[in-house]
């Protein structure tokens, strides 16, 4: 019977060390990303959405914001007159497609509203233009980061030669920032509730331009706040009446008791940039 012990066996201790040192359990916990993204750690990572950004912002100077929410699929012309080219293309090859008929109707109409996109841009460099200046940083554009309208105002910003915030999103579909952001200044979310949270932070005015479904949310969301005092008074502005008026019917509410009169006073409307722009600044 051997009187050796396992701790006497050099090669069996070594690569026992090796196994210690190995281990994910012997990282540092803040390099520990099996730690990091399991769903224990989902409040610590969520802090960490809140803590960067607001780091980043502060030691960048960023006094104010204006948020611009539009939709991603409201690219400029030239985009979508593309997009109309290649399925009238395809639609010679296919010319019982019920499908590529409707996407045409749908582009078309697309295409009616792509006026939106340049007055997003416009509106942004106007606001850049008269705000941002040497170790001065108020009324900086802030969006999605996505396509369409956000990049349609970060556009604005880039061509004032002004900085821009993107507050980008991680998707299942992979979505990239747009090229117009202020490098430096683009953030990337897991979370939609923070990111939110980062729009308003800041925000000393919201416009809104034609969108979808996450537009709506975002606006909806900030009428909430407004209304139930949750959110300080901030001008929050409609780009697009015969847009909104046809998508949403407020009066409607209003008339039927299900918001109050007065609330119909927490939103303006505007049809150009320089208007929008004139409501922010009373």
């Amino acid at each position: 019977m051997s009187t050796q012990n396992r701790s006497d066996d050099l090669e069996l201790v070594r690569k026992n060390l090796e196994l210690i040192i190995s281990s994910n359990n012997y990282q540092l916990a803040h390099e520990d990303r099996e730690l990091l993204n399991s769903d224990e750690m989902r409040g610590v990572r969520m802090l960490l959405e809140i803590n960067k950004p607001e780091k980043i912002l502060e030691e960048q100077n960023i006094l104010s914001t204006i948020i611009v929410f539009g939709g991603a699929s409201l690219t400029d012309k030239s985009s979508i007159n593309n997009r109309l080219e290649l399925a009238k293309n395809s639609l010679t090859k296919d010319p019982s497609s019920s499908d590529l008929q409707r996407e045409i109707t749908r582009l078309k109409n697309l295409q009616s509203i792509s006026h939106y996109y340049d007055s997003a841009r416009e509106f942004a460099k106007i606001v850049s233009r008269q705000n941002q200046k040497e170790h001065c940083n108020s009324h900086v554009i802030v969006t999605g980061g996505g396509p369409g309208i956000m990049e349609a105002a970060n556009r604005g910003a880039f061509d004032a030669d002004c900085k821009s915030i993107g507050l980008n999103i991680s998707l299942p579909n992979e979505q990239h920032p747009n090229s117009f952001i202020t490098p430096g200044l683009c953030f990337k979310f897991n979370y939609f509730a923070l990111r939110k949270f980062h729009c308003g932070m800041r925000s000393v005015a919201a416009v809104f331009f034609p969108g979808g479904f996450g537009t709506f949310d975002e606006l909806f969301e900030l009428l909430t706040l407004r209304q139930t005092g949750m959110k300080t008074e901030i001008p929050i502005i409609l780009f697009g009446r015969d847009y909104w008026s046809k998508v949403i019917n407020f009066q409607f509410l209003s008339d039927h008791g299900l918001i109050s009169d007065e609330h119909m006073n927490l939103f303006q409307y505007a049809d150009s940039a320089s208007e929008a722009w004139d409501i922010i600044k009373q």
